[in-house]
């Protein structure tokens, strides 16, 4: 099935109603272990509750007008998201606004920016949705989607779709900077489905599912779009029951027949920490073709230890699909799977040169992650600082040029012309600037890190995730928690580490892991930090997508808002506070 060759999201939507009317399209399960704990929709039923939603939105809303999904995990937002593509409204998925004020002036600035006609959302959410629409000050609209009489299948009037029509609006993560939306049109989401189908070999027999938010580009267009292009089954669960219990994702990959499952590299750690024998003597993974681990940074590591743990319930190194993607070129660039991820050891120190050596023996050894070649897209491996194209096995900045990458960002004319026109130094463009730092090799792309990530240190390019992993690693009151680095000016740029730890500790505790983890900052690094700083688990600012938000943890230290534990800090730094604050 070429999905590249149907004329719409919503012609190839009403044929599988047609063809398969009968066939689970999607299922929602809120209680693995109750009898009743599913709710199902075949795609006769999924059309039927599209031309619903539609309806009212075509009496409301005019075509193009922009509509907010404020849903909670469940069937009323895949509902809500197909009613705004059979009625021609363009969909704004959102997080819900939460209970912390930085999360509600996110939602808040993606409504204003997005300019919605209307909010829709369900009925257990109306009221906190109202609450958030008069708190903020919105002239807006609210309904619930899955009232009692809220549209009629029977009024929707069939008004047509083209590849070139608005379908979204995909709210970047705002990991490095305020929420930018990206526009993606029927021809986006076509093309990048059929990219991951012809990719990893996916078919209208590979059921798909997992807990992804459906309104992070990795769990819409990652996971539950291309399972209805393809006419196969999805089941869907929420993030808070997989965080709860972690095994209940494996237990519905094993129940559902689920071939293709994608999470952040994060939730695999999870599940090596959580997943006890017991529960992995009663699962069968075998049938989990496709493990896909992207949006983070992949460890190696994390790859190693889930295929040998989970061995025994099936499941091989085969199976694993490292993945590289990003919302501007709608969600999948590039992966691979049916073979054991490449992994590339390299000398960290001439990588912080922008150069790939092999790492001297009994030296230090920074092993880079394969994802896959890149066959739908111009791939350039660019020098940020003058656009150079660089030759095979030099890294610099990941550039991209194909049918996936959406048409900028909305509203936004200045940024898009040099994030998604970019241009190389001999004239070659426009290519999509990914921000990304990476590496070709034989085809296969290594991402090494993000260009607006990188610290500078004393001439040296480090890299903060690195500092993060380390430090997790090394020291158990930091594993499975938050944390961050950073430079600040000391007057030179020096590290900051801001981390979450959990657990009682005195104040003898704190200060001797505080400077066991500067002592693996030098070990690990070579560098000195000028501060290290103890937080509560749940303090450090993250994207609705699970991604540390380090730029504003960096402001939120230099303005003195954090509310540490303990914080060792050399006298430079506490400067460069104490001057920031003035």
């Amino acid at each position: 099935m070429n999905l590249t060759l149907e004329s719409s999201v919503l012609h190839l939507l009403r044929r599988h109603a047609a063809e398969r009317p009968n066939r689970t399209a999607v299922t929602f399960v809120h209680d693995l272990e109750a009898p009743d704990g599913a709710q199902s929709l075949t795609y006769a039923e999924l059309d039927a509750e599209a031309r619903r939603v539609a309806s009212w939105l075509q009496e409301h809303c005019a075509p193009g007008d922009r509509a907010l999904l404020l849903h909670p995990a469940g069937l009323p937002f895949v509902t809500a998201f197909l009613g705004c593509v059979y009625a021609g409204v363009v969909a704004v998925p959102s997080p819900m606004p939460g209970q912390f004020q930085y999360q509600q002036r996110r939602v808040t600035t993606i409504a204003r920016d997005a300019d919605v006609s209307v909010a829709l959302t369900d009925t257990g959410q109306l009221a906190e949705t109202q609450k958030w629409i008069a708190d903020t000050g919105l002239n807006l609209p609210v309904a619930a989607t899955d009232a009692p009489g809220f549209g009629d299948s029977v009024r929707w009037r069939y008004a047509g779709a083209t590849t070139e029509d608005l379908v979204l609006l995909q709210y970047t993560s705002g990991s490095t900077g305020d929420p930018k939306g990206v526009m993606l049109d029927h021809g986006n989401l076509l093309h990048n489905a059929d990219s991951l189908r012809r990719a990893l070999g996916l078919t209208e027999n590979t059921n798909f599912g997992g807990w992804i938010p459906l309104y992070h580009d990795m769990g819409l267009m990652g996971q539950l779009l291309p399972g209805l292009f393809l006419g196969s089954s999805c089941a869907l669960m929420s993030p808070m029951a997989f965080l709860k219990r972690p095994h209940h994702w494996l237990a519905m990959i094993d129940r559902y027949d689920i071939g293709f499952s994608a999470a952040p590299n994060f939730a695999y750690e999870l599940c090596l920490r959580r997943v006890t024998d017991a529960q992995i003597a009663g699962l069968d993974l075998s049938r989990w073709q496709f493990a896909a681990n992207g949006s983070e940074p992949i460890q190696a590591s994390t790859l190693r230890e889930f295929a040998e743990r989970f061995a025994p319930a099936g499941f091989s190194a085969e199976q694993l699909a490292p993945c590289y993607g990003m919302a501007e070129a709608t969600v999948f660039i590039s992966g691979r799977s049916t073979r054991p991820p490449r992994l590339r050891a390299v000398d960290p120190q001439a990588l912080e040169q922008h150069r790939l050596q092999d790492p001297e023996p009994g030296g230090p050894v920074r092993e880079l992650v394969g994802c896959g070649d890149v066959p739908d897209f111009d791939v350039r491996i660019v020098a940020p600082e003058d656009h150079r194209v660089l030759p095979e096995g030099a890294t610099g900045e990941i550039w991209l040029r194909g049918p996936s990458v959406g048409r900028g960002y909305w509203r936004r004319t200045d940024v898009t012309e040099e994030i998604f026109r970019a241009r190389t130094a001999d004239g070659d463009g426009p290519y999509l600037r990914t921000g990304d730092l990476g590496v070709l090799l034989a085809g296969e792309l290594y991402v090494t890190g993000r260009t607006k990530d990188l610290l500078i240190v004393h001439g040296r390019n480090l890299y903060p995730h690195d500092i993060e992993h380390e430090l997790r690693l090394w020291h158990e009151p930091l594993t499975a928690l938050a944390g961050t680095a950073f430079t600040v000016p000391v007057p030179q740029e020096e590290v900051v580490v801001v981390h979450e730890v959990r657990g009682r500790f005195s104040e003898e505790q704190l200060r001797e892991l505080a400077v066991g983890m500067r002592t693996t900052v030098h070990r690990e690094f070579g560098v000195h930090a000028a501060g290290i700083v103890l937080l509560r688990p749940g303090t450090v600012r993250k994207t609705t997508s699970g991604k540390v938000q380090r730029s504003e943890m960096r402001a939120l230290f230099l303005a003195g808002a954090l509310t540490p534990l303990y914080e060792d800090m050399a006298p430079g730094a506490r400067a460069a506070l104490a001057g920031a604050a003035g």
